[in-house]
């Protein structure tokens, strides 16, 4: 199901945007004007052969020895692209919203996120932005929360 059907279906007000294809979190951040913290940028890890979805802000990037403590996993690493391609078969790779309730993923969100109104999220594409209150998202997606990420300078 695309994420804006779904937003559609739960009454949740959206904005889109269309922009440039970007690649990365922090390019569509610069696309939208926006800062990178309000970037909502998914990390798919597995943790014990479970999948996780991480979800922190663009300009951020995991600690995955703090990560590996908190869920109380032995080993973690990130999903690779073959993974990705089979769980968001709807999804351009690498334009995967934070949505993992969508596609029977446990969502763990960045603390970082918490204070923030609104996240600026790509919709499935290179090439579309959505904005949401942060109060909807964590309604819908019922993430939980921890403190996993670190602020990456450049």
């Amino acid at each position: 199901m695309r994420v804006t059907e779904y937003l559609e279906k739960q009454g949740v007000e959206y904005e889109v945007k269309k922009h440039r294809s970007t690649f990365t979190a922090q390019q569509m951040a610069a696309e939208e004007h926006v800062p990178g913290m309000a970037v909502a940028k998914p990390v798919v890890v597995k943790a014990d052969k479970k999948f996780y979805m991480c979800v922190l802000p663009a300009c951020c990037k995991i600690d995955f020895d703090v990560l590996k403590e908190q869920i109380g996993a032995r080993q973690i690493e990130l999903a690779d692209e073959k993974e990705m391609a089979r769980i968001f078969s709807d999804c351009a790779l690498g334009a995967e919203p934070p949505f993992g309730n969508l596609y029977q993923l446990e969502t763990i969100m960045d603390q970082s996120l918490e204070d923030d109104d609104e996240i600026v999220f790509q919709g499935g594409t290179h090439e579309q932005a959505i904005r949401i209150s942060i109060e909807d998202y964590r309604r819908l997606v019922r993430p939980r929360v921890l403190a996993f990420g670190y602020h990456t300078t450049g």
